[in-house]
């Protein structure tokens, strides 16, 4: 999932209060008031989660099969259990007995299929649909060449029977994104604007880009919310997010990157900061069929001429993991002992010199309008330079830069990777294997059959020690070829209210349900 959210937040200079951030005695309200939003949600229909603040506001109101834990485990949600054939192929879901959804109507395993038929219809024009085509007969539905998916089936009401068109061990985390999100037969049109599920909260009021307004569902299978409402507002300016928290108006707030060292250096401030890794990769794709950047030399040396520690310290407030591959370190598969490549103009010039090119290079880096990509990439090309490699920055609007990138029109592209579901295979597979290159995601048209082949092994095998193995193998492969610039990966730092309890900062965007969140109101 390509998404600049947690950049967003450096686009305006925040005014921070030099003092306390307001009042600490508690509020007496017995709502929790979330503003890590910055823009509206663009439906609540599951099939047209492709956002983040979609794909979070879904996790509210429906249940998949499997959901995410903050600290983006996989766990049972409709599904009590299952069991997988020896083969990997075929999947049997044992459902809760008893599910209702929020208008009272039973949940069966011939309403999944509905919902999955649904979201995979070409008429829904669903932007995740693809997730579900490992479903046998998923693909050809999608594509109107069959009336009904065959790889699902219902022999009664609390069973239902996957099967896959080949082994995919990814396959129970891919049931906890939003668009595997279950729905109820016969929606209305407007479905995405009143949104019916069998989730934790029920949706009350949507104003738009203003907040989102949910109450707790008495019925849950999992026990209501101990909050009885929660509000989700969408707060486009950093300042005001930072106004509000300090006038203690929304509970949880996301700190600005260039703002995190203020925060952190405050004593009065400290006790309120908690960070989590965010599964997002922000690099520099280098096209490796592009003139000089063919050679691994050369795009070594362009890792080797840029001071990333540099880059992270000055410009993002210390808020990065510097990158040693693509996997995160939150993530099976991350390998510790896997250096980075270090600053080292002098080794940068004598590679580009063994490649052939003693009087550098010319380039072109492709950048996004966002001011911190700007910044970033202005900072690039004044390391590039000290080692000979000139390169001409190129601006774009997100969607234009993307779209040149992914028709292999661009040089270099800085752009990040923000993960849809909590596995090393969704770093992997999306930005470097072959078969996805171009608008598959691998902007850098990175080709090794060795990667490949350990790559889709990994997608294979279900045991998870022997997967990780395998995502570790392929990540040094990829590592040591350079196909991008191994920037960082980017870890969030929210302030929460001191009168907030049992908030978990999530890894996976949609792996805070505010189930067990409560808020500490004062005594009479």
């Amino acid at each position: 999932m390509e998404d600049e959210r947690p950049l967003i937040a450096l686009l305006l200079a925040v005014s921070l209060c030099l003092g306390g951030c307001g009042s600490k005695s508690a509020p007496s309200r017995h709502e929790i008031i979330d503003s890590r939003d910055v823009y509206d949600p663009r439906s609540l229909d599951p099939a047209l989660s492709t956002d983040v603040p979609t794909g979070r506001a879904v996790g509210y109101v429906f249940d998949g099969l499997t959901r995410f834990t903050p600290d983006a485990r996989v766990e049972p949600s409709l599904a009590e259990r299952w069991d997988v054939t020896p083969d990997g192929l075929r999947y049997t879901f044992h459902l809760r007995r008893g599910v209702v959804f929020q208008d009272g109507r039973p949940l069966t395993a011939t309403t999944i299929i509905h919902s999955w038929q649904r979201a995979l219809l070409p008429a829904t024009k669903s932007g995740a649909a693809q997730f579900l085509f490992p479903v046998a007969g998923a693909r050809e539905f999608n594509g109107g060449k069959a009336t009904s998916v065959s790889g699902i089936a219902a022999p009664n009401d609390s069973t239902l029977v996957v099967t896959l068109t080949e082994p995919l061990a990814i396959f129970i985390k891919m049931l906890a994104m939003p668009v595997a999100s279950v729905v109820p037969d016969d929606v209305p049109a407007n479905f995405g604007e009143h949104p019916i599920g069998t989730g934790p909260w029920r949706l009350v009021e949507w104003k738009h880009d203003d907040y989102l307004l949910f109450a707790k569902n008495p019925s849950y299978f999992g026990g209501a919310p101990k909050a009885d409402t929660l509000r989700a507002r969408i707060i486009a300016e950093p300042s005001t997010g930072v106004a509000e928290y300090e006038s203690g108006n929304v509970d949880i707030l996301q700190i600005p990157a260039a703002e995190a060292s203020d925060w952190m250096e405050d004593e009065s401030r400290k006790p309120m900061l908690m960070s989590t890794p965010a599964l997002e990769l922000v690099y520099i794709g280098i096209n490796t069929t592009r003139g000089p950047l063919v050679d691994a030399r050369v795009r070594q040396a362009i890792n080797y001429a840029i001071d990333v520690g540099r880059i992270n310290e000055r410009l993002i407030g210390g808020r990065g993991t510097r990158a040693a591959g693509v996997v995160p370190p939150a993530l099976g598969g991350y390998d510790s002992t896997r250096k980075a490549y270090p600053y080292d103009p002098a080794k940068a010039k004598q590679l580009l010199a063994e490649a052939g090119h003693p009087n550098g290079i010319d380039i072109d880096l492709w950048t996004s309008t966002t001011p911190i990509y700007l910044r970033i990439a202005e900072t690039v090309q004044a390391y590039l330079k000290a080692v000979g490699i000139r390169a001409k920055i190129v601006q774009r609007e997100s969607a234009a830069s993307r779209g040149a990138a992914r028709k292999g029109q661009t040089d270099m592209i800085l752009k990040d990777w923000y993960a849809d579901y909590p596995d090393a295979e969704d770093f992997l597979y999306p930005l470097l294997h072959s078969a996805n290159r171009g608008a598959g995601g691998n902007v850098s048209f990175y080709s090794n059959p060795r990667f490949d082949s350990l790559v889709t092994a990994s997608r294979r095998e279900l045991d998870e020690n022997r997967r990780n193995a395998l995502y570790r193998q392929a990540d040094s492969i990829a590592f040591a070829d350079a196909p991008m610039v191994f920037l960082y990966f980017y870890n969030e730092l929210y302030a929460v209210q001191p009168w907030i309890k049992h908030f978990v900062p999530p890894v996976i965007f949609n792996g805070q349900r505010w189930m067990d969140v409560t808020i500490s109101t004062p005594k009479p």
